[in-house]
């Protein structure tokens, strides 16, 4: 006989509303049982990032074609606070202060705070998003910085922000729109005299100013320590023309990651990236607005941006038009009560120039192993990687 939900109690949240919670859940109080609607309840809790763990428990009701329904969540502290240093491919040594709520007031806001100092760069971030914008499943959200970056012939000054709306797209409960318009101010200065051609016809202020669409589908079962779904995205750039500023591009990005669980709760992930940036007339397309890779988030084993089309001539890298990674990794827990996994992985790319075809001839490969942890302040990644197939040329 069928049976309905007679009642659906939430348990153990202390600070996260009921709402936050209950606008998550596949099933509702007065309908059928559904197991598939219980099983993507616990998965959507779980991505939201505000739980330790999540049990969702049935018991009999006051007849018996009823059903009561139990949801017990254990909270992780909403906030985060961070004082350290650190060192990165990109900034040597560096020095972050960083103040962080994924649970605004219990109302499932989003915002973050940070200022980052290093050898190299100087960066100040501010995010704030709104996951169910008017109580809709649309989210909004607002970014701020300001960011420096001295490279070894010249220096970047940034200031801009972005304004961002995400939307389902009705195609099925994973895929989603984004529209974002972003504004950012660059200053080129204190460029070498011996810089190559690229970077010298890219000195002096930059204005960008553009709108980005995309679609996503998202179907992990959590975000961080993800064990089975995908996550697939596509988006289109498009800046200069009628939002005026002085670059004009079409910048396509796509992306795809897959993740199969396997024996003993190990984990294997394929996931491809590319891109593709094109100058229009009526602007230009500074150096920065280019292609280039390498570093823990595109291919582990190179310093950060380190793949990149060379100029012949000043020996500087100048990135490319055209972008490649690709990256595989084998997950298996080492702490598994505590949420530390270990891993292996495989990564190869390359950055082409407009004139190249895209081609598998001269990709960098490079290969390593790490350890990661969802920690009581946030993720922290541990990985390294070695260059598979060395090359003597150093800018």
């Amino acid at each position: 006989p069928k049976v309905r939900f007679e009642r659906i109690n939430i348990v153990g949240n202390t600070s996260t509303r009921d709402k936050v919670i209950r606008r998550e859940l596949k099933v509702i109080e007065g309908e059928y049982f559904s197991g598939r609607g219980i099983r993507r309840s616990t998965q959507n809790l779980h991505r939201l990032g505000f739980f330790e763990d999540v049990q969702i428990q049935t018991r009999k009701g006051s007849e018996e074609d009823l059903m009561i329904l139990e949801v017990e969540i254990k909270e992780r502290p909403p906030g985060s606070f961070s004082l350290g240093a650190g060192y990165s491919s990109e900034d040597k040594m560096f020095g972050v202060f960083e103040i962080s709520q994924n649970n605004l007031f219990g109302r499932g806001q989003k915002i973050q705070a940070s200022v980052k100092m290093g050898a190299t760069s100087t960066r100040f971030d501010i995010r704030f998003t709104e996951p169910w914008f008017l109580d809709k499943p649309i989210s909004a959200g607002v970014d701020v910085y300001m960011r420096t970056l001295e490279y070894s012939d010249y220096t970047r000054d940034s200031w801009g922000g972005a304004l961002r709306f995400g939307f389902p797209l009705r195609i099925d409960e994973f895929t989603r729109g984004l529209v974002k318009y972003a504004y950012d101010d660059t200053d080129l200065s204190d460029v070498s005299k011996d810089a190559a051609f690229a970077i010298r016809d890219s000195r002096g202020r930059n204005v960008t100013s553009g709108m980005t669409f995309a679609v996503t589908r998202d179907s992990r079962d959590r975000p961080f320590l993800t064990s089975r779904g995908s996550h697939n995205s596509i988006s289109f750039e498009y800046t200069g023309g009628v939002f005026s500023g002085d670059v004009y591009m079409n910048k396509y990005e796509a992306t795809s990651s897959w993740y199969f669980p396997l024996f003993w709760n190990t984990v294997f992930l394929v996931r491809g990236t590319w891109g593709l940036v094109e100058k229009r007339s009526g602007g230009s397309l500074p150096v920065y607005q280019k292609f280039r890779i390498g570093g823990i988030n595109t291919v582990r084993g190179f310093e950060f941006g380190d793949i990149s089309p060379i100029d012949p001539e000043s020996n500087d890298r100048i990135g490319g038009e055209k972008m490649m990674y690709y990256n595989v990794e084998y997950r298996f827990p080492l702490v598994k009560e505590q949420g530390v996994i270990g891993l292996v992985f495989f990564d190869a790319g390359n950055v082409l120039t407009k004139d190249e075809d895209w081609t598998f001839d001269g990709i960098r490969t490079s290969a390593g192993a790490g350890v990661r942890w969802y920690s009581p302040i946030g993720p922290i990644r541990l990985e390294s990687g070695f260059n598979l197939d060395p090359k003597s040329e150093k800018p």
